[in-house]
């Protein structure tokens, strides 16, 4: 496989197909593309003064227009994929593995206190669903996909579904079978 930049992986996960850069600023008039677009660059620049400066005040642009909170500190695989607009929050210490997909609504957020204090660690090839709520300091395995609605504040492991609130675990080697397509 060539050396794909990490934007074209987030954008090969909506469409199946490899972009050039003028194919892939013609696709950012989708507002969930073009947010994950200019996340990237800010990423990417965050530590050169004058770019890094530049790329974050656009994403502080970007992240009121569309109601996304992520940060360029947080860590997130190549293969991202945001599933709808709408709110979208997502602490700057957590970290996503690669080739996961997030629904509207989500939270993945810190806990300040109990058992899990901290904040989560996400594994590859996971599909977090419609306000989802994902706090502390745990760890959601591979190949998990996480219910609408679901609340999750403990460990889960690989290749699990988690449904309601609380959040309870099914195991299943195909939870994210036709969840994920595209993938890295």
């Amino acid at each position: 496989m060539p050396n794909y930049s990490i934007i074209q992986k987030d954008f090969y996960r909506e469409s199946g197909k490899w972009l050039s850069t003028f194919e892939i600023l013609t696709k950012c008039i989708n507002p969930n593309l073009h947010f994950i677009y200019i996340l990237r660059k800010a990423q990417k620049h965050k530590e050169n003064a004058i770019l890094g400066i530049f790329w974050r005040i656009v994403l502080r642009h970007y992240q009121i227009k569309y109601g996304y909170q992520i940060y360029p500190e947080t860590e997130i695989g190549e293969g991202f994929y945001i599933g709808h607009w709408g709110s979208l929050v997502i602490n700057p210490k957590a970290k996503i593995g690669k080739n996961c997909n997030i629904a509207q609504g989500v939270t993945i957020g810190q806990q300040n206190r109990g058992r899990f204090v901290g904040f989560p660690t996400i594994g590859d090839e996971v599909w977090i669903g419609t306000n989802a709520v994902i706090v502390g300091g745990i760890t959601v395995g591979r190949n998990v996909l996480i219910a609408p609605n679901a609340y999750v504040n403990f460990d889960v492991p690989a290749d699990s579904v988690v449904l309601g609130n609380p959040g309870k675990i099914y195991s299943t080697r195909k939870s994210t079978v036709g969840y994920i397509n595209n993938k890295v």
